[in-house]
């Protein structure tokens, strides 16, 4: 992979979170499996990220599926780029569609979905989905394995 990594600045690199999702950088890598549908999934268990009225933290699993086209996402810059939502106030709806578009914006994937299963906030828990175009046809896609909240029940 020697000369297709060299222009990444996170990779293999120290680095530190960024203030925000605005100033964080998604990093792309080329995809040596471009003519093959694919799916690959990125799973984040201890999403967090703060309400904007009151400044309590919220929690959330994403899973994040996308079929890549000429790009593959570069996973350390995701792992900054969602760590940097952590001090961001936002709605669950808007750090789970600004996740999506974000990453759709870099990698310009033939298909890519987030789901957003958020913990209960004021005793109500927030799904949110949000997905660009048509899975590819043919494509197997498991489910997210995420079972819906059922507090302690």
């Amino acid at each position: 992979m020697a000369g297709k990594t060299e222009n990444l600045s996170l990779l293999g690199k120290e680095a530190a979170i960024p203030a925000s999702p605005e100033d964080a950088v998604l990093e792309r890598v080329p995809n040596p499996h471009a003519d093959t549908d694919y799916l690959t999934r990125f799973t984040c268990p201890e999403f967090t990220s703060i309400c904007p009225v009151t400044g309590q933290p919220d929690f959330a699993q994403l899973v994040i599926d996308y079929v890549p086209d000429q790009w593959l996402l570069e996973s350390k810059s995701l792992k900054l780029y969602l760590t940097s939502f952590r001090n961001h106030g936002a709605f669950h709806e808007d750090c789970t569609v600004a996740i999506g578009k974000r990453m759709t914006a870099e990698i310009e994937p033939r298909w890519l979905r987030i789901g957003g299963y958020w913990y209960p906030r004021g005793g109500i828990p927030i799904d949110v989905f949000w997905q660009t175009g048509t899975l590819p046809d043919g494509l197997w896609v498991p489910d997210q394995g995420v079972a819906p909240y059922r507090g302690r029940g």
